[in-house]
């Protein structure tokens, strides 16, 4: 339970470690370099700030380069890009996550007296379902992809559903930061 903890707290503070960043990267003004730098590359702009989308560790950060690329160019393309980087993202992340998870999980379910209701739980088409949309809406919003492709990987999709539901959501919720982005 201790190491628990200190995996959820050194989580938490990366998160806040990438927030900071990212409002500094704004306030110091790095977000004109941004910009310059985006016209020049463009769409693989997108698609390599899609890419970092994902992570934990480099989600805040993102969210403002795909923000100030919408900006500039199409924020449908744009989105288009930025959710095809996040997909590789997203399977470079679910190649680690379903092997770690599932072994987590495992560990888990054997060390608890409630292991048939939880099967019985997982196999419902119901819950199926519910994975695939709760997974896929934390892949839109900004929070870091991998509770999601996590949820994903336990619902033991095919990877290319996964796939598509990650471009699919990763889509809108890169169009939404593009579109707030040009509404301020």
């Amino acid at each position: 339970m201790v190491n628990n903890r200190y995996g959820i707290m050194q989580e938490v503070g990366i998160i806040g470690l990438s927030i900071f960043i990212a409002a500094l990267l704004v306030k110091i003004n790095v977000s004109e370099s941004i910009l310059i730098q985006a016209k020049e590359i463009g769409y693989l702009g997108s698609f390599i700030a899609g890419i970092f989308f994902t992570s934990v560790f480099t989600t805040a950060p993102a969210i403002v380069v795909l923000g100030e690329i919408a900006q500039i160019n199409s924020v449908i393309l744009t989105a288009l890009f930025g959710a095809i980087g996040a997909v590789f993202g997203d399977l470079f992340i679910l190649h680690i996550i379903r092997d770690r998870f599932s072994k987590d999980l495992a560990d888990l379910l054997l060390h608890t007296g409630w292991i048939r209701k939880l099967r019985r739980l997982a196999q419902m088409k119901v819950f199926r379902y519910l994975n695939l949309v709760i997974g896929g809406l934390i892949i839109a919003s900004p929070l870091p992809d991998e509770l999601g492709v996590s949820l994903l990987g336990f619902s033991r999709i095919k990877t290319k559903w996964f796939a598509l539901i990650s471009l699919i959501f990763n889509f809108i919720g890169i169009l939404l930061i593009g579109l707030a982005a040009r509404s301020l």
